[in-house]
């Protein structure tokens, strides 16, 4: 019995920067010391040496691995970079080599590249500059800045991903009563408001596109699993529970963790990315598992 997708539909659309899926680290130095042109030269010199795999190559490699169990291509991987195309030619040359089936690309020429994500149709931007992934928030886009990282990846091929809750999944209302009333008051809040759905936060479109992408596999056979790692405990997990019920959105595994750092359940979980939106959880989290700080919400407001 074959295990290919029966019917059509929109692919989950990952936009990512140079920066995130290749180290470039070298360049930029050059960049940053010797001015542009020196960086140019460079690149150009370089351009036939492949680059080194950049912290979200694993996560990239393994989404679009995904589409050898399908019979369409349901995920697709878009590069977005501040290069021109002359110096990107370096890049798209990584991307040949390793065999990423990554076609489609937008070089910028030094300008940021967020405002053509939406053109793409991307569902998630994934960048290692904070500025650009904030203004891809504000245009409406799930967007991580991808912290540096030492975890290896797993080398299993199936896809984890974890995902903070407030300000994340969910909007921040609740996280402000934390942090302007004290833990009593949000608890106290939570227990009463436990019937009424959370307002979505900026990862609940690309949570959604997940779930769907998960439904093209045959039942228990995905090769995709989300984990909510949330800092709530009893009694403010029903709302979240109730929550994820109204949005008809299923997460594989929840943690509520009552204050716990994250990081070793994280590493429990084998996550191959998480999602916070606290700088701190997120410093925690990038020991264990490739991290990206999401900087939306109260947390990230001063």
């Amino acid at each position: 019995m074959s295990n290919k997708s029966k019917s059509p539909a929109e692919p989950l659309v990952i936009a990512i920067s140079s920066r995130a899926l290749f180290d470039l680290d070298a360049s930029h130095k050059v960049f940053e010391e010797q001015g542009l042109d020196a960086y140019q030269d460079y690149q150009i010199e370089h351009e036939d040496e492949p680059l080194a795999q950049g912290v979200a190559f694993p996560l990239v490699q393994k989404l679009l691995k995904l589409n050898d169990s399908l019979s369409a291509a349901r995920v697709e991987v878009i590069l977005l970079s501040r290069n021109s195309a002359d110096t990107g030619l370096r890049v798209f040359n990584s991307i040949e080599h390793y065999g990423l089936n990554i076609t489609r690309a937008a070089f910028c020429g030094g300008a940021s590249p967020y405002r053509y994500i939406a053109p793409f149709s991307g569902h998630l931007f994934l960048s290692t500059d904070g500025a650009d992934v904030r203004q891809a928030l504000e245009l409406g886009v799930a967007a991580a800045t991808i912290m540096p990282s030492k975890k290896p990846a797993a080398a299993r091929d199936n896809l984890r991903i974890a995902f903070d809750g407030d300000a994340v999944l969910f909007s921040d209302e609740s996280e402000k009563i934390f942090k302007n009333s004290g833990l009593e008051a949000f608890t106290q809040n939570e227990r009463e408001a436990a019937n009424e759905p959370l307002s979505g936060g900026p990862f609940k479109p690309f949570l959604a596109a997940l779930q769907r992408l998960q439904q093209a596999f045959p039942a228990g056979e995905s090769p995709i699993r989300t984990c909510l790692v949330t800092a709530r405990a009893a009694p403010a997990h029903e709302r979240v529970v109730r929550t994820l019920r109204a949005w008809n959105i299923r997460i594989d595994e929840s943690l509520f963790l009552g204050g716990l750092d994250k990081g070793q359940f994280l590493q429990a979980f084998d996550a191959d990315i998480f999602f916070d939106d606290q700088q701190g959880h997120c410093e925690s989290a990038r020991n264990h598992v490739a991290t990206g700080h999401v900087p939306h919400g109260v947390a990230n407001s001063q």
